[in-house]
């Protein structure tokens, strides 16, 4: 009797400029708990104007029990690295982490498993924020940059790259790609998953898949949380207006609700971790209204790379 095919398994890794980080990723996955009849592959995208990664990826190939493929895809757009690895793929599943994460043993098992027995098309998992002694305690006590879906009605309508497996031949996903026009402010795996959620893909949550996430000084800040709730608000608020959604509408809802979070804030101001939570939801909705009616996108993608030159 012939043996059943393996189930092919790409495991991507989008990178700009973190050749240590990178390096710590890949010693991660090389510990992964492996089911049987699973055959992995990496696939590092390098970003960078250079290819700044490909000596560290070389350097680690002869290390790792599994294939390992690289692209270099510049540059300083991150819809451009996540393009390239959907475009590399050939296998039944792919997930995406990110260069600055350090993956569980069984991240990839408990992965799998979620995606057998609900049939999903997509499957995400929870990001662990790892705080350093810089951060601030309302920080660390409201947990402000560890990641998990969002429910809507008891069902999950978008998602994230930075922990995730695709079905590749799912109708809902195959032939989709990251919009090139958000890979610089970000938003782009938000718009991906809508498009998915949209076509019928199913999305589920496997609650014990964790990956780890180290949380800079430089993100260790309300300022860089405030940036990044506002640059969420605007890519909603883009997506809206480009499904045809009554602005007027749709922005003075969005303003009722940053009135009603400032409001709230204002209330908590002697409690910093629900002050800061209402803050900062405030900003997102703020960020609708600019978003609804084009204002200048915030491009941290962009400002990076220029930041390097």
């Amino acid at each position: 009797m012939t043996a059943p095919a393996p189930l092919r398994v790409d495991i991507a890794v989008c990178t700009f400029r973190r050749a240590e980080a990178l390096g710590e990723t890949l010693a991660s996955l090389v510990a992964l708990t492996v089911p049987s009849g699973v055959a992995l592959r990496i696939i590092v995208a390098d970003n960078d104007v250079e290819p700044s990664a490909h000596a560290r990826v070389e350097a680690a190939r002869a290390g790792l029990p599994m294939a390992l493929s690289y692209v270099h895809c510049p540059a300083g757009n991150i819809s451009l690295a996540r393009n390239a690895c959907l475009d590399e793929a050939d296998a039944d599943f792919l997930a995406f982490v990110d260069d600055d994460e350090t993956v569980e043993p069984q991240w990839l098992e408990n992965l799998l498993a979620a995606a057998a027995t609900g049939a999903a098309d997509v499957v995400l998992g929870p990001v662990r924020a790892q705080y350093g002694p810089d951060a601030a305690g309302w920080m660390r006590r409201g947990d402000f940059h560890s990641t998990r879906p969002v429910w809507v009605k008891g069902e999950i309508r978008t998602g994230y790259t930075c922990n995730v497996l695709l079905r590749l031949a799912a109708p809902a996903i195959a032939g989709h790609r990251f919009d090139h026009a958000l890979g610089r402010s970000g938003g782009e795996d938000t718009a991906f998953f809508m498009q998915v959620h949209a076509a019928g893909g199913r999305i589920a949550f496997a609650d014990e898949a964790w990956v780890n996430e180290p949380v800079p000084p430089a993100r260790a800040r309300f300022s860089w949380l405030a940036q990044r709730r506002l640059r969420m608000g605007q890519t909603h608020g883009r997506l809206l207006a480009g499904r045809g959604a009554g602005r007027t509408g749709a922005a003075g809802l969005a303003a009722a609700k940053a009135a009603m979070c400032l409001a709230a804030a204002t209330a908590f101001v002697l409690l910093p971790v629900p002050r800061n939570r209402f803050l900062l939801r405030g900003l997102l909705h703020a960020g609708v209204v600019g978003g609804l009616f084009g204002a200048r996108a915030i491009e941290p993608y962009g400002q990076l790379e220029a930041a390097a030159r």
